[in-house]
This record gives C-alpha cells, sequence and structure tokens, in this order.
C-alpha cells in the first residue's frame, strides 16, 4: 500500500511521517504545494484525501497493527480527541500545562489509548518531539516521569523514528520516503567475549529472514518445571516484538514433555507473569497436544528406517556419541524395532530400557546429528493427560514436528542452542515437513546470577531460599519482589534488542531504569536503627506534641498525604548522633533548625544522649547536617529492614565449573528499626524511599504491634560492595 504526500514547505510533517512509519505504511513526501494550502494524501487507487487529521486517520483505519486506530467506536473517539489536543503542544505558553496533563494521564497507564500503541500516542510522541530542544531539556529532568517514560518506550520499541527527527530539512528540501522499516544489517557482527560485561544499548532494528508481512509466526515455548525469569522474558518479548513487527502470530505454546519434572503450579505461574509482562499470544497450545500424532511420527521413522530402538545404557551411549561410534542396535530390522516400541509405549519392564534414536549420521562433525534420541519411556503420570502415556517425546523431537504443524515461520532461540539448528532442520527434513526458520538470539546473562532451572531448583530444594519467587531469585516474580517494576523490566530487555553479541550484563543498569521510575513517584518516610538510636531532648520544644499533615512527596502530591508529630524529643540514629558537635546548628527535615549543646557520650565514645534547643529562625543553607528524626510517641512502627545479596560470589561460572564451590554463606541481614505511624498502611508492593537510607518494597505489611513490618531494599544503581557485605550497617 503506497502513497504521494503533497505538503507546503511550511507543514510539519513528522505526525504524518511518524504514523506512517509505526503503521507500516508506504508514504512518499514532497514539499510541492504552494504556503498555507493543505496537504493531499494521494493514494495508490487515485483518490485524495486533504488535511493532516484526514491522512492521519487514513493511517490509523488502514495499519494491521492491533488498536492503531482504537478497537470500538469509544477508543476510536479517544484517538480523535488526541489528535485534536495534539497542535496544544506547539503552543509556547501551553507547552507545559499539556506536558503536565499528558504526564498526570499516563501515570497509571501504558499508552494513551487502550493497551496497544496507536495514532494517539504517535501524534502525541510527535508533537514532543517537533519541539525539539524545549522537550528535550525537561525529557532529561524528573518534571515529568510518566511522560518521559512512556516516549523513551516508544522510541525504543519504534528506533527508525530517531531518523525522522535526526536532521531537520530546509524549507523546499524532498523529505525522505516514510514505509514499514528497512532495517536490514550486515552479516558477520563482531561477537563479544562472553565474560565481556556490556554496556552498550541494543536495537530491534532487526530483519527476521524471508519474513513476509503478515505471514510470520513466532513461539515461545517455555517447559513448566520452573518459574520464569528474566532470561526467559527477554524471549517472550522478542517473539511478541517480531510478531507485531509483521502483523503475525504468537503462539505461547507449553512444551511439556517430561513429567518428571513438570506441575499445573508452574503452567499457571508463566501465564500469571506473562500477563504481567503485557504479553498475550494469539493462540495457547500444549505439546501434549500433539502425542498422538507424534507417536504416529516416530512409528512412521521407523518403519522407513529413519529411526531404531536402542538398549545401550545411557551413559555408554552418550560415550559412544562423542566418539563417533555405532550403536549395536543401529541396524536391527523394523520388525525388531517395532517390537520393542510397542513394549516402551506399553512401560513394560523391558520398554523402560530403551529409547528410540533417529538415525542420522554418527561420523557428524556436529556431534547433536549423532543419532539424537527421539523418545524415552517414562512410566510417571503427565500433569495435564494423566498415566495415557509411557512414551514421551523428547524436546528436539517434538519441537520441530510441532512448529511446522503450527504453521510457525520463525523459531527464535538463544545462541546456547545454535550447535543444534543442523539438527533442527535435519528432523524436519526426516519428518517431510516444510522448512521452518531458526533465529538465534543473545542470552541474556547476568553478572553474580545462575539461571539454570536446575540450579535454582537446587536453592529451593535445599532451603536456601523461600521459593521460586524468593527476592534473591532472577525470576520475574523474585525480581518483582524486591521491586523491579514491570515498567523497567520492559524498557531494559527493549534497551539490549535482538543482538546476537553475548554479553554478560551489570545488574547495575537494570536497577538505575527501576530508580528514575519509582524515585519521581514513591512516597518518603522515615526510619531510625534500633541499635544504639539517641534521644534528643528539645528543651525548648512543643510542650504539648502537635501534628501536622504534609505531602508524602514533596514534588508529586499523587503519593498522598502523612501526618507528622512534632514532640519535645525525638529520636536519632547513632549514626547521626555521632557526627554531631557540641554546639552545632543542624538541621530536622521538615522541622528546621536546632543547635545541639550537650553531646553525652560513654569511654568507647557512643553518644547516649542529646541535648539542645530549637532554633526555627536559623538558616537550612549554613547547616552541614540534615537529619532524620523520630518523635518519641508510642505509635511508632517497628521494621525489619532486609538487605541481600547474590546467591554465588562469582561474577561469571566457566562451563561445567560447580556452583556449589561459589556459594555465598550469606545473603540476607535484617536489621531492626522504627518507622513513622503513617507506614502502617503501606500495602504489600509498595514502594517507599525511607530518607538518606534507600528505596524499599513492602514485603510483609503491619499487623500488629509485635510483628515488624518488613521492607526489602531496593537496589539503585549505585555500585554495591564486594558479595558478603550489606550495604546499610
Amino acid at each position: 500500500m503506497a502513497a504521494t504526500l503533497s505538503y507546503p514547505p511550511d507543514l510539519v510533517t513528522l505526525p504524518i511521517l511518524a504514523a506512517a512509519t509505526v503503521g507500516g505504511f508506504e508514504i512518499t513526501a514532497q514539499p510541492n504545494l504552494p504556503v498555507a494550502s493543505l496537504p493531499v494524501l494521494a493514494l495508490a487507487s487515485g483518490e485524495e484525501l486533504r488535511g493532516a487529521n484526514a491522512a492521519l486517520r487514513y493511517i490509523g483505519r488502514v495499519s494491521k497493527l492491533t488498536g492503531f486506530y482504537g478497537v470500538d467506536a469509544l477508543t476510536a473517539s479517544q484517538v480523535d480527541e488526541w489528535i485534536e489536543y495534539s497542535p496544544v503542544f506547539s503552543i509556547g505558553a501551553e507547552f507545559e500545562k499539556a506536558c503536565a496533563y499528558a504526564n498526570s494521564f499516563l501515570e497509571l497507564r501504558t499508552f494513551l489509548v487502550g493497551y496497544d500503541i496507536s495514532i494517539a500516542d504517535v501524534v502525541i510522541w510527535a508533537a514532543l518531539a517537533g519541539t525539539g530542544r524545549r522537550w528535550e531539556s525537561m525529557r532529561s529532568s524528573s518534571k515529568y516521569p510518566h511522560l518521559s517514560r512512556w516516549y523513551n518506550s516508544i522510541v525504543g520499541e519504534y528506533p527508525s523514528l530517531k531518523k525522522l527527527t535526526a536532521a531537520p530539512k530546509k524549507p523546499g528540501a524532498p523529505v525522505a520516503s516514510a514505509k514499514a522499516p528497512d532495517t536490514k544489517k550486515k552479516q558477520g557482527e563482531k561477537n563479544l567475549s562472553s565474560s565481556e560485561v556490556s554496556s552498550s544499548e541494543g536495537t530491534f532494528d532487526i530483519e527476521l529472514p524471508d519474513a513476509e508481512m503478515g505471514k510470520v509466526c513466532t513461539r515461545f515455548p517455555p517447559e513448566p518445571s520452573g518459574y520464569l525469569h528474566i532470561g526467559h522474558a527477554k524471549a517472550a518479548l522478542l517473539n511478541q516484538h517480531f510478531a507485531q513487527k509483521y502483523k503475525g502470530r504468537l503462539i505461547i505454546r507449553f512444551d511439556d514433555t517430561n513429567p518428571t519434572k513438570e506441575k499445573d503450579e508452574f503452567v499457571e505461574s508463566i501465564l500469571q507473569d506473562l500477563d504481567t509482562l503485557g504479553i498475550k499470544g494469539d493462540a495457547l497450545t500444549y505439546t501434549s497436544d500433539y502425542f498422538d500424532e507424534l507417536q504416529q511420527m516416530a512409528e512412521k521413522l521407523i518403519k522407513e528406517g529413519k529411526a531404531y530402538v536402542d538398549d545401550t545404557p545411557r551413559e555408554q551411549m552418550q560415550k559412544e556419541r562423542m566418539d563417533g561410534i555405532e550403536s549395536k542396535c543401529r541396524n536391527t530390522t523394523v520388525e525388531e524395532n517395532l517390537a520393542l516400541w510397542k513394549e516402551m509405549m506399553a512401560g513394560s519392564e523391558r520398554g523402560i530400557q530403551c529409547c528410540v534414536r533417529g538415525k542420522l549420521d554418527m561420523q557428524a562433525l556436529n556431534k547433536t546429528l549423532r543419532d539424537p534420541v527421539y523418545y524415552r519411556c517414562n512410566p510417571t503420570p503427565h500433569h495435564r493427560v494423566g498415566a495415557k502415556y509411557k512414551v514421551y517425546p523428547t524436546y528436539d523431537f517434538a519441537c520441530p514436528y510441532v512448529d511446522a504443524v503450527e504453521g510457525v515461520t520463525h523459531a527464535l532461540r538463544s545462541s546456547e542452542y545454535h550447535d543444534r539448528n543442523d539438527q533442527y532442520y535435519k528432523i524436519l527434513e526426516e519428518m517431510g515437513l516444510r522448512k521452518v526458520h531458526v533465529w538465534d538470539f543473545s542470552r541474556l546473562n547476568f553478572v553474580y546470577t545462575l539461571l539454570s532451572k536446575r540450579k535454582l531448583q537446587w536453592f529451593v530444594d535445599n532451603g536456601w531460599v523461600e521459593g521460586w519467587d524468593d527476592p534473591r531469585f532472577p525470576t520475574v516474580r523474585g525480581i518483582q519482589r524486591r521491586g523491579l517494576t514491570v515498567e523497567a523490566l520492559r524498557q531494559f530487555i527493549l534497551s539490549q534488542g535482538a543482538s546476537k553479541n553475548l554479553n554478560l550484563m551489570e545488574w547495575d543498569k537494570l536497577w538505575t531504569i527501576n530508580k528514575k521510575i519509582i524515585d519521581p513517584v514513591c512516597p518518603r518516610h522515615t526510619a531510625v536503627i534500633t541499635d544504639g538510636k539517641v534521644l534528643l531532648e528539645l528543651t525548648n520544644g512543643p510542650e504539648t506534641p502537635f501534628v501536622r499533615v504534609i505531602d508524602r512527596h514533596k514534588k508529586y502530591p499523587q503519593a498522598g498525604k502523612k501526618a507528622t508529630s512534632f514532640t519535645r524529643r525525638i529520636w536519632l540514629d547513632q549514626a547521626d548522633a555521632a557526627s554531631i558537635s557540641n554546639g552545632e546548628e543542624v538541621t530536622l527535615m521538615d522541622w528546621g533548625n536546632a543547635i545541639v549543646q550537650n553531646v553525652e557520650k560513654d569511654a568507647e565514645g557512643k553518644v547516649l544522649s542529646l541535648s539542645g534547643v530549637l532554633h526555627l529562625e536559623g538558616s537550612v543553607k549554613t547547616t552541614k547536617l540534615k537529619l532524620t528524626w523520630l518523635p518519641e510517641i508510642s505509635d511508632l512502627v517497628p521494621l525489619s529492614l532486609v538487605e541481600l545479596d547474590y546467591l554465588i560470589t562469582k561474577k561469571k561460572l566457566e562451563e561445567g565449573e560447580d556452583f556449589l564451590s561459589a556459594l555465598n554463606p550469606k545473603t540476607r541481614w535484617e536489621i531492626e528499626a522504627i518507622g513513622d505511624a503513617n507506614m502502617r498502611n503501606l500495602k504489600k508492593g509498595e514502594i517507599i524511599q525511607l530518607e538518606r537510607k534507600g528505596y524499599y518494597v513492602c514485603d510483609v505489611p503491619y499487623f500488629r504491634s509485635s510483628r515488624p513490618i518488613v521492607l526489602i531494599a531496593v537496589p539503585d544503581g549505585r555500585q554495591r560492595p564486594p558479595p558478603g557485605e550489606p550495604t546499610l550497617k
């Protein structure tokens, strides 16, 4: 679908070109109309549309992107509202009001209309981008955090938009055509060493081989043997991205071929985590849906002499494959193989000793082609189909078959499986099925982090963690429980792009993104460490305590209010008390200045008590110490501040290295504290900032005074001490 946009040289065409770029609408633009005339969009049919808004609405309606012009009459009308509102951003006096309105609107929303990007997002993005430096200066500040987060996510999802704003055109200069992004990369990208820590930005500006618009089908095939971790999240988002980019389909398929490890619990948790990530497939399937067909295919290959039944012990079989030695069973007759196959399907004592192997090439340099196992006998009941089957296909056998029959065009998987690509293609060929493209992307590896489900299961089984949602785990649930927002996770993964380069990532970048999202909005509260806490008596302080209601976040009123009590005696941290000199004037945050007249210490230098006077007329600019404090009242709540560390002490474990040798002996510290009374209202999962201590997420809310509120420290991206040392002492 192609069209020509004719426009006057004084017209800002960015909204139309941006809409065409995102919507996959090919358009050529030329500034060949008189000044002040309406732009004209000439369609391939010969019809013409006049006016920028008419062009935008047409592009929105013809695009195949889900919800690009809304999904019903209501959302289409909402899109129209934003199109009509967008010119306000170009009015100098109204710019900041428009930014504030959009920022407030996006506080709890990912997109302006509905649950997908729409013309509304594109025109407002273009309106902001069109203001140039004015918006860029706002974006680099924290003034409009939600608007900035939304704007950055649009650019991250559609990096080709940057080209439209890269260099301003001179009046009368021709404008390059906008179309469905043509983003082919040169082959042979340089790979980074797997031990090299990456800090570079990635890109999704990559073309899949032989991809046709509207015909691409990808799949995300998790095994329900554990919870989704951050590596799975990348795979899921990549599959979703390419399905949407080519206006195709995404299949969520559970690879449930191993009844020994799989549970319904994991199926449910994976679906919940995908929903949390905003990933919704066009179809939900299970490999177990195809068990009958897969058995028929295995039997067909046996009858054709392309597979055989082998009873060689597993360790011996592995050694023979490595050494290129053919099994003694490789040349048994079809009749003998079929007889043993029936024993396997019956789960008999003889059948349990056997497996089915493909008869491929025992001399192949790629050892995955050396007669791989297709089927194993396993009498364990399956979590979904019960005891109906006694034999189960391997992933290597089932995956290419199901990909082919479900219509998958591109099988995306991490580059650790690259050596198995030849095997995948060969098995499809043996089965006589159509080709499916395998496309590799780099696995997401983090320092001091294990992503193997087998190794993570060890920590669960041996009581080193609380479960799969433990905040020390790299699971989606674990990192959320530690205070990572879904938006930060999405932004981070999208920033890595679809590169095949192997990178070892620092966690710092992810937590830095998270901080930028939570800092502008999370409420502020106060805590004092219980151990060594010190009373400061203000001799001219209020005889009767009084209460003021103040904002929980001075720059974000939407965070709500809190009540602060002001008393004659207040609590300070021992570390703060120890830093005060006799006669020093200090600032008590949210109150004013005080002069400390007496510091009482014990023989070891520990501060026992302080006394002084309020000096509220003093200037806060002249004081060195700005101190947090709590009133001495009975309503203070007990806190347990939890600091967490990595589970292992080595940045990167080499292939085959035993992770048990790198276990971190202490990964959790609990520090007793007291907190302001307002913290009784914290909800589980709520993120706050404890003034001068850092960010925390509420893990266990207030229940009763004898049971502390549990707050887990949220990393902020700053450099941590080596594994084994707490950050808050």
